[in-house]
């Protein structure tokens, strides 16, 4: 993890929220001091950070309102691993539903394709500059990479002033063998030579191998579709393809070749250790008040609760790549709450969860703002989206006003599922738009309030009807 002069600090991240998340500035400002403070741990002394554990987040609020962006935004801000579960994948756990433990599992998963990619990355140049040779190999015939040796007769020269200069004469084969290659390589580099076939070693496809395993066999940590497909091992065959297609096929086998896969894995690990974070989304579904504790499958959410408790808590997973300390790992829980309260969970879960952030819903300014501010709005997508075809899209001031007045006006007449809304609204406006796209390309379309209220509004007055469209 970076060191605190080179890590942003709260204010910087809350700015970088901003360009993706709509208000909720408390939410946002409970995350980067949560983050803030994983970098302050580790200028620390070993012994006081193994002592300091993450303050675990519970956001509090409707659907749609920017729970789960918020803890993606984070993760991807500041390259942590990161995986979104719903509790309630876990409610019948012993019966049909997955171990709690391969939350983490996973996780570690997502580390490995991290770091592996971030190792491709930094060898990229290297591993392209060496594919490039292996297909001058193929164009030129096997065993001409070796370094041209010199002649072993010598010619003196005498240099003014008496003294002696020593050329090396090259055989002229070898001469003329570096020169056709750098021809080669030029052609190359220009693409003129992509269409020409060359044969290339690749490994034969296999069928999946198909392992039917009992429940909680994967609290071994054993992965035993790998294991039997070590017994057979991929098998190599020789396969005529174009140099375009080559290029990619041999970069692949370099580039795994420079990888080392112990020092991912030690990486991975480390990095899940270290920065990983879990979003567990629904934990109200798993929430039960005392009333309700004995009947139904309240039983098995009470379990779940119990199972969840020893890896928020802190303690060790043992997956295939090996044993995963989850003491540091960051837990931000979210739910709705509408039919139960955070305190009806289990009070040794809710002491692990110190911080508590009550998210609002959406108004119809925040909607609106939702439509114009965010880098990746509905409207930029859109734009994006229909200028391929060579439509475009001109989103007129009123326009926006009034897509987030009728998206506003649904939520509080129907369910109010937050943000999504927009894009129900958005979709069956340009639902014709979109359709007739061939149609659009000789002048730009404006979306003013009056084609909103032409496209909608029969729509939204007809309140069945809206129910089943919008």
């Amino acid at each position: 993890m970076e060191n605190l002069e080179n890590s942003l600090t709260p204010q910087e991240v809350v700015k970088e929220l901003d360009k993706y998340i709509i208000g909720q500035e408390d939410a946002k400002k409970s995350v980067a001091i949560a983050f803030r403070n994983r970098v302050r741990r580790q200028a620390l002394t070993a012994e006081m950070a193994e002592e300091i554990t993450p303050k675990n987040i519970i956001m509090i609020g409707p659907t749609g309102v920017g729970k789960t962006e918020i803890a993606r935004r984070l993760a991807k801000l500041t390259g942590a691993p990161f995986i979104k579960v719903e509790a309630t994948k876990f409610t019948e756990v012993g019966y049909v539903g997955k171990d709690v433990e391969s939350i983490i599992r996973d996780l570690t998963e997502l580390a490995i394709r991290i770091i592996k990619n971030e190792m491709m990355q930094e060898s990229e140049e290297h591993g392209r500059e060496m594919a490039e040779e292996r297909i001058l190999d193929f164009l030129l015939g096997p065993g001409k990479r070796e370094e041209p040796q010199p002649d072993m007769e010598e010619h003196q020269k005498r240099e003014p002033g008496g003294s002696h200069r020593v050329d090396i004469v090259y055989p002229p084969e070898q001469d003329s063998f570096k020169r056709t290659r750098e021809k080669l390589r030029e052609k190359l580099r220009r693409g003129d030579l992509d269409d020409r076939l060359i044969e290339v070693e690749v490994e034969e496809s296999s069928g999946p191998i198909e392992v039917m395993t009992g429940q909680g066999m994967e609290t071994l940590g054993i992965d035993l579709k790998d294991m039997f497909g070590n017994f057979f091992p991929p098998r190599k065959k020789r396969k005529k393809v174009r140099i375009q297609e080559a290029r990619d096929i041999l970069f692949n086998q370099e580039i795994q070749k420079m990888i080392d896969m112990d020092e991912v894995t030690r990486e991975a690990i480390s990095r899940v250790e270290e920065s990983g974070i879990v979003f567990l989304d629904e934990i109200d579904k798993i929430a039960t008040s005392a009333s309700r504790e004995t009947h139904g499958p309240d039983v098995s959410r009470g379990g779940v609760q119990r199972d969840l408790l020893p890896i928020v808590e802190g303690s060790t997973v043992m997956t295939k790549h090996g044993p995963v300390r989850t003491n540091h790992i960051l837990f931000i829980a979210a739910g709705a709450f509408t039919y139960s309260k955070p305190s009806d969970l289990l009070p040794e879960l809710q002491g692990r969860f110190p911080i508590r952030v009550e998210l609002s819903s959406l108004s119809e300014k925040d909607l609106y703002r939702i439509l114009r501010e965010p880098d990746n709005s509905l409207v930029k997508q859109y734009q994006a989206l229909l200028s391929s075809e060579g439509v475009n899209l001109v989103f007129i001031e009123d326009g926006l006003l009034e897509i987030s007045r009728i998206s506003h006006q649904l939520n509080m007449k129907m369910e109010n599922i937050g943000a999504r809304r927009l894009q129900t609204v958005m979709e069956r406006l340009l639902q014709e738009i979109s359709f007739h796209a061939d149609q659009h390309r000789e002048k730009p379309v404006t979306i003013d309030q009056g084609f909103v209220a032409r496209e909608l509004d029969d729509i939204v007055k007809d309140e069945d009807l809206s129910r089943y469209i919008l």
